[in-house]
């Protein structure tokens, strides 16, 4: 049995939520879980977030089975290249929205597996036996300049360009996600956010509230509470998986 919990909060600071999700059952019930923070003036993040958000369950609610990690890899890089189109086109059909687009965090989750895509600074993490680990690399220049070993992981934190992407959903005529899969453990869970709660919290801080014996909802909320005290200057989105313990893998 597979529960699952989703919020977003506009944070303290900003006049607007471009942050956007949700968790979208298909004909199986399996789970499509996905966190896009969008970027661009005008509120154009909105838009760009808004339609990977609606393109993405409109035709996850269309499919029948996923029958393999194979299968699910195929059907998230053809859905993500058929979004990454849309937001292009729409950017450069609509002057308000030039240069907006999207990070992209999205899990396919069965009985079975989670296949997980991901594209920019949203970000996937599994707390399990082995313990609380981040399962995606942020597609950021702060990063690279880490994985290079330009800088330390410490510096990366309070960098002046933390923020800025080497890729993002629908700013480029062709997109490249990266892709995995794991195993799903009944007691396992999967936390996707964007980064207006992983630039706010430590690895500790998360993992303890996800232990915590609450709902997945209350912990939802006591995640982006934490992130707004914590200063909330960005829109806060997270979504929440867990493998329930009746329900043992294959």
């Amino acid at each position: 049995m597979m529960e699952s919990a989703f919020k977003t909060d506009k944070g303290r600071i900003r006049q607007h939520n471009e942050d956007h999700g949700g968790v979208f059952e298909n004909s199986s019930r399996d789970r499509l879980a996905v966190v896009a923070d969008g970027m661009g003036g005008h509120n154009a993040g909105d838009v760009a977030s808004n339609i990977a958000i609606d393109q993405l369950q409109s035709s996850w609610e269309k499919v029948e089975y996923i029958s393999s990690p194979e299968e699910a890899e195929e059907w998230l890089k053809q859905a993500i290249e058929t979004v990454n189109r849309q937001i292009f086109s729409h950017s450069r059909e609509n002057i308000e929205c030039q240069g907006m687009g999207t990070t992209l965090v999205a899990v396919i989750s069965t009985d079975r597996f989670c296949t997980i895509a991901h594209i920019g600074d949203s970000r996937c993490y599994i707390l399990n036996e082995s313990g609380f680990t981040l399962l995606t690399e942020d597609h950021s220049l702060v990063n690279e300049l880490v994985r290079t070993g330009q800088i330390s992981k410490e510096a990366a934190e309070h960098h002046p360009r933390k923020n800025v992407l080497t890729r993002a959903l629908g700013t480029e005529e062709q997109v490249v996600a990266d892709y995995r899969t794991i195993s799903f453990e009944a007691g396992d869970y999967l936390l996707l956010c964007s980064d207006g709660l992983s630039n706010k919290m430590t690895d500790e801080e998360m993992a303890l509230i996800l232990q915590m014996d609450l709902s997945l909802s209350d912990k939802a909320e006591k995640l982006v509470n934490l992130a707004n005290e914590n200063g909330g200057e960005d829109n806060i989105t997270i979504v929440i998986l867990q493998q329930s313990a009746d329900c043992e893998s294959g």
